[in-house]
């Protein structure tokens, strides 16, 4: 019931959409990370109880003694290979002791349908969950680099989720902002839209009445000026 490599192991969901183990119930930052990357629910096995606990248990064991002991692996590529190798040849093939059934087939069956898919999400290994409040310039510091949000939320604590070449910022529930992730450092990454209503934010603030009596409200020639004529007839004849 496992779907590609690395954390996507972890995927597994059931009519409840709950993953039932004691692993994936660990209040771990790590464990609770993945549940809520991959979006299911961990349900925890009541402790000593043989039809869950024990069972979970038994295939540690199992894989240590049928897939593990008595081999030696030149590298971690090389045991992953063989891991792979075992899992398709022989306890994916095998009759189950339990179901009476190949393991494969009872998946492909019953519980294939089941699965969600992964719809391009990145790994959980690749994607960060931070928090950060607002500065006063409307933007959230990431590895040296700001990004912007509405200015309505300065001061405010939002959760970003830097991801798949995005950073994705939301205040509560709603997604608030969406920016490709800088590769840079020290940059300022800025949606105008998110300055909109801001005053300045296209050049120096000026009141509308200052900027009216910077200007004179008439353009008639000051009083000291005054016709050539009038200089003519003072001093008789023309020029």
């Amino acid at each position: 019931m496992c779907v590609s490599s690395g954390d996507e192991y972890f995927l597994i969901v059931g009519i409840e959409n709950s993953l039932v183990g004691a692993a994936a119930a660990s209040s771990g930052r790590l464990r609770s990370g993945v549940a809520k990357h991959w979006g299911f629910r961990p349900r925890a096995c009541a402790p000593y109880r043989a039809r869950t606990k024990g069972k979970t248990e038994s295939g540690v064991g199992y894989v240590k003694k049928n897939a593990i002991a008595g081999h030696s692996f030149t590298s971690w590529e090389a045991f992953e290979a063989h891991l792979a190798k075992w899992e398709r040849e022989v306890v994916n093939a095998r009759i189950h002791g339990t179901t009476g059934e190949a393991p494969m087939a009872r998946f492909e069956r019953d519980e294939a349908h089941r699965l969600k898919p992964l719809s391009g999400r990145p790994s959980f290994g690749l994607l960060r969950e931070l928090s950060r409040i607002v500065g006063n310039d409307c933007a959230v510091e990431v590895d040296t680099n700001s990004y912007s949000v509405p200015w309505r939320l300065i001061g405010e604590r939002v959760a970003v989720t830097v991801a798949a070449g995005e950073v994705r910022i939301r205040h509560g529930v709603r997604e608030v902002a969406v920016h490709r992730q800088s590769q840079g450092r020290r940059l300022r990454i800025v949606d105008s839209t998110h300055l909109d209503g801001v005053a300045g934010r296209n050049g120096a603030v000026c009141r509308a009445e200052i900027a009216a009596s910077a200007v004179p409200a008439s353009s008639q020639a000051p009083s000291l000026l005054r016709p050539l004529a009038e200089y003519e007839a003072a001093i008789g004849g023309g020029f």
